[in-house]
Order: structure tokens, then C-alpha cells, then sequence
């Protein structure tokens, strides 16, 4: 008994001393953290974290700065910026959009909640008024230069992070407006079509738009200041060479929008910028996001002891109670492997436009992102089900529904327990750079069984095929693994090797559609696929190897990453 407990042991170990870590790291120096609600104007929700410094009190104000994450992002996205903000005595808000995170849907609301942000910030009798900044990440950006437009006096200065001024969720950019701006935008940018017009990232500087921000006729030259400080329309060009995703987990682009604060608000405790302790916060949410696979199939393994799911362990195959499993051989085996990495990767672009033009999001399918999730996921079950009669063929086992059911649910409701913990702890959620695992908000509890039902039914039938083709009880251990997690995760991998090779060599990424906006968006969420289907291949395999059925996995996998989902993503309808 006290061995099967020991992995789920492991996993909280993990957990706390990740946590630890992460919460000694952004805590340094005395930072308080403070996880706040707040009424928007028209009554909407609004959250945050607010990062205080030690020097800021109601006697002695300190400069401010609200800071913003990107579309399908959260406010623990910008937790570098924030971390370091902080240790130079600044104020930090850093907020969730509206229909993100905690704050009220639906998003692109009210200015995306910047008007709200930069209003509650200045509320706030230890910032100091005259000295605060705007810093956002791609969409962020679009937030704080609404809060920019909402109120053109309340603020010093800006940093746009991938970002821009214009069309199509922001005012036009000036010579004037908005003041004092950074903008760091990288040499492989995604969006630098939608952004600033230009086909590659790399000839930004001669972007016509960009140069009327700048009021040059020439080209805009990174690192040279434009304009001055003293007068508010100073203008600034930093291009490092990296991609859209990588600029919110960059020591580079960090530094630059510290030293552009500190030239331009005053106040706090000067630093380096190249003195940056962020990190370790996200290798400790790392460390707790691997001790939550650990503590997932931990906890499983530990409830198989019990007579409750006694039914559900793997029958003896010896004795004569269990056929021996039978997988794909030769040909078939290649065949099969190749038919399960590839498959969904060929249909994600196209499933994901299907969703984009048929699935708009409404009250009752209310995240445009995880509805081109499920569409995918959807056609790929179908296509699995075609193809399940060329899979060798299992006994079935009779009497596992209802047991797998409630054996899934408890190990999920220990791991969801353990995310509480975290957050009442340390203030922290499981991630690492955009793979993030949060607690639901009230409205996305409502909204995850609505997405359930079509996420677990393709890990139903898409993990009940892989067994059937690869998994056997004499495959070594390890190749088992290995197979399974490359069987889920090598199209993807290819799909991106494919496009950042593509995007490093010629500038773009291969976008065969008219939407600027669409393929690279579409990119950047298929990034997180791998670790995902990564792990659904952990649980799925563990499960397996212990109950020789596929079914306690799919219906473990399909309730995680439903809650990773529908708690990551954006809710586009009011309901």
C-alpha cells in the first residue's frame, strides 16, 4: 500500500518545493503579493496581482506600472516583468483581461480592461500618480494603449511588447501619442503582417506606420531614442531576435522595458537590468507542474488499492483471464504510427478555419479558441473510428465504465485540491513560458462541462486505438512510453519544426490563407499541443500498464486538459 501512495508522495513533494521557489522568487526583497478584485465602470469583475514593494506606502508613493498579458494569456504570463518591476520599487498591477483569467467576459470588452486597470491603479493611495507606466504583450498592448486613449494624461510612459498603435483594436499612433514609448518587437515576429504591415518582422524598421509613430521619413534605427522624454514623445526601436511567444520569457526584452521606466518615470530603487532573479520562478512552477503529472498518476495508482476500484486492476493475462494483447506488427506498425502522428497535425490548420468560419462563439459555445479545439478533436475521432478496424482487436472488459468514472474524477479533484493549495500558499498556478494550469473561475466551471463531453470522447476512441495498435504487456517499459508520447506528438513537432524553420529562414511563416492574424495565431496555440498530448500520453500509458484498459486514462486526460483548456483561454460571450 505505502508503495503505490509513493509517486503521488513524489508529486507533492514536487509541488511544495516548486512552489516554494517560485514564491521565495517573487517575494524577494520583501514584495507582498496581493491577489485583488475590483469593480470596472460598468459594474464588470476585474482581477489582478498586485506586487507591492516595501518602499511604497501612503506616505512615500511609488511610480506604478499596469501591466498586461497577450490574447489567451493570463495575468501570471507577465510575472517576469512584474517580478522585476517590483524589485525596482515599483507598484506592479498586473491584470487579467476582460474574458481572461478571473476578470468578467466577454473579452475585447471595455478596452479590453485597460481604462479599468489604469483607473484602479491610480486609486490606490501608495502609487504615486505622476510616475506611471504601461507595459503590454501583443494584445496587452492593445489593452494599455486603450487605457492610453481612456485617459491621455494619466500616464508617463509606455512599453509595447510584439505590439502596436492602429488598426484593428487600437488608435493610431503619433509623433505625440502615445508618450514615451518602447516598443520591442523581434526579428521573427508572427504577426508582423497584422502589426505594423510589413511581410517579415526583420523590415519593421521600414514600415510606414511605424515611421509615422516614430516622425521619420527614413528608416526607424533600433536602439536610437526619437523625440524627448522631457516633452512625453520620446520613441524607441528594440529588435531582438527571437519570436512573438518568446518576448514575455526574455532577459532581453525585459531589460529593455526596465531601462526604459527607469529613464523615463522616477522614483524607485535602481537596478542593472541585466539583474533579473524571474526565472526561478518558472523553473519552480515548472517543478510543480511535473509534480502534478507525478501526483495525477500517483493518486490513481493508490486508489486501484481499493476494493471500491478493485475491479479495475489488470487481470492475470497468465492464469488464462485475460487474453495476451496482440498490437500491429511490421508494416502495420509503421503504418499505424505513422497514420497516429500525422493525421492531426494535417487537419489542425484546416480544422481550425472550419471552426473559425462555422463555430462563432456564443452562450452556449462561448471560447472561440476551444471550440477550434474541440472541432479538431472531433474530426479526429471520427477519423480514428474509421480506421479503429484496422487496429488489432482487444477483449473488451465488462464492468469498468462506472468504476473508471468515479476513479477519474477522484484523481482529478486531488490534483485540482493540490492547484488550490498551491495558489492559497505561494500565489502561484503550474506552468512553464504559455503552458499554464489554473484554477477555474465560478463562470469557467459553468462553461467546462458544455466542453467535456466532445474532449473526452476523442480521448475515448483516440487512446483506445493507440493501445490497440502499440501497447502489449511484454513491450519494454520505456519504448512503451516512448512510443506513445511520439505517437501523439511527432506531427505537431514536425508541424512547428516545419514553420519556425520556415519563419528563420525567409522571414514568414507558410500562410496560405488571407487573414494575417490566423495562421500564426493558430502556431502558437499548437505549441502547447505537444506538452499536452506529452503528457495525456504519460497518464495514458501509466493507466494502461497498471488496469490493461485504455479507458481510465481517455476519461483522466479528457477531464484535465478540458480544465487546462477552458481555464486558459479566452471567453468571447457573455452568459
Amino acid at each position: 500500500m505505502r508503495r503505490r501512495w509513493s509517486l503521488a508522495i513524489a508529486g507533492l513533494i514536487l509541488i511544495l518545493a516548486g512552489g516554494l521557489l517560485a514564491h521565495l522568487t517573487q517575494t524577494a526583497g520583501g514584495i507582498r503579493i496581493e491577489d485583488v478584485r475590483f469593480k470596472g465602470a460598468k459594474g464588470n469583475t476585474m482581477s489582478a496581482l498586485l506586487y507591492i514593494p516595501p518602499n511604497a506606502t501612503a506616505q512615500t508613493p511609488a511610480p506604478g506600472i499596469l501591466a498586461v498579458h497577450g490574447y489567451i494569456n493570463s495575468r501570471e504570463t507577465q510575472d517576469g516583468f512584474a517580478i522585476e518591476f517590483a524589485r525596482r520599487g515599483y507598484v506592479v498591477l498586473a491584470i487579467d483581461q476582460t474574458g481572461h483569467g478571473y476578470s468578467d467576459p466577454p473579452a475585447f470588452a471595455n478596452g479590453f480592461g485597460g481604462p479599468d486597470g489604469l483607473a484602479h491603479l491610480r486609486s490606490l493611495d501608495i502609487v504615486d500618480k505622476n510616475n506611471i507606466g504601461l507595459e503590454g504583450h501583443s494584445m496587452g498592448g492593445w489593452t494599455v494603449l486603450a487605457a492610453a486613449t481612456a485617459m491621455p494624461n494619466d500616464y508617463k510612459a509606455m512599453v509595447l511588447e510584439g505590439s502596436s498603435t492602429g488598426k484593428p483594436f487600437a488608435d493610431d499612433g503619433t509623433p505625440g501619442w502615445p508618450r514615451n514609448l518602447a516598443l520591442v518587437f523581434a526579428q521573427y515576429e508572427e504577426f508582423s503582417s497584422l502589426m505594423w504591415g510589413v511581410d517579415r518582422a526583420r523590415d519593421v524598421t521600414q514600415s510606414p506606420k511605424l515611421q509615422a509613430l516614430f516622425g521619420t521619413e527614413g528608416p526607424v534605427e533600433p536602439g536610437k531614442v526619437y523625440g524627448d522624454i522631457a516633452q512625453g514623445n520620446a520613441r524607441v526601436l528594440y529588435t531582438p531576435a527571437m519570436t512573438h511567444p518568446a518576448e514575455h520569457i526574455s532577459h532581453e526584452a525585459i531589460g529593455y522595458s526596465l531601462d526604459w521606466f527607469g529613464k523615463t518615470l522616477q522614483g524607485g530603487t535602481p537596478r542593472p537590468s541585466d539583474d533579473q532573479i524571474w526565472f526561478r520562478k518558472e523553473v519552480g512552477t515548472l517543478i510543480a507542474l511535473i509534480g502534478f503529472v507525478a501526483l495525477l498518476i500517483g493518486v490513481f495508482d493508490g486508489l486501484l488499492e481499493s476494493p471500491v476500484f478493485s475491479h479495475l486492476r489488470l487481470p492475470e493475462i497468465a492464469d488464462g483471464t485475460m487474453p495476451a494483447h496482440v498490437a500491429a506488427g511490421g508494416h502495420r506498425w509503421t503504418a499505424a504510427f505513422v497514420l497516429s502522428a500525422f493525421i492531426p497535425a494535417l487537419t489542425y490548420y484546416p480544422a481550425f478555419a472550419l471552426a473559425g468560419a462555422f463555430v462563432a462563439p456564443s452562450p452556449w459555445l462561448p471560447q472561440g479558441i476551444t471550440n477550434q479545439i474541440v472541432v479538431w478533436a472531433l474530426i479526429n475521432a471520427l477519423i480514428a473510428l474509421a480506421l479503429m478496424p484496422l487496429a488489432p482487436k482487444r477483449a473488451s472488459r465488462a464492468g469498468i465504465v462506472g468504476p473508471s468514472i468515479l476513479i477519474a474524477i477522484a484523481t482529478v479533484i486531488a490534483g485540482y485540491a493540490a492547484l488550490w493549495l498551491a495558489d492559497l500558499l505561494f500565489k502561484i498556478d503550474f506552468r512553464f513560458w504559455i503552458v499554464a494550469l489554473k484554477l477555474m473561475s465560478t463562470k469557467q466551471l459553468l462553461i467546462f462541462p458544455i466542453y467535456l463531453v466532445p474532449l473526452t470522447a476523442f480521448f475515448v476512441i483516440a487512446l483506445h486505438v493507440l493501445h490497440r495498435n502499440f501497447s502489449t504487456m511484454g513491450t519494454g517499459r520505456g519504448a512503451l512510453y516512448l512510443t506513445n508520447i511520439l505517437a501523439l506528438t511527432l506531427g505537431f513537432i514536425v508541424l512547428l519544426g516545419l514553420q519556425y524553420g520556415l519563419l528563420w529562414l525567409t522571414g514568414k511563416l507558410f500562410n496560405p490563407l488571407p487573414d494575417p492574424g490566423f495562421v500564426p495565431l493558430s502556431t502558437i496555440v499548437a505549441i502547447q499541443f505537444v506538452p499536452l498530448l506529452a503528457i495525456a500520453a504519460i497518464i495514458a500509458t501509466f493507466t494502461w500498464r497498471r488496469t490493461g484498459s485504455s479507458l481510465p486514462g481517455a476519461l483522466i486526460c479528457g477531464l484535465f486538459v478540458t480544465w487546462y483548456v477552458v481555464a486558459g483561454t479566452a471567453t468571447q460571450a457573455a452568459f
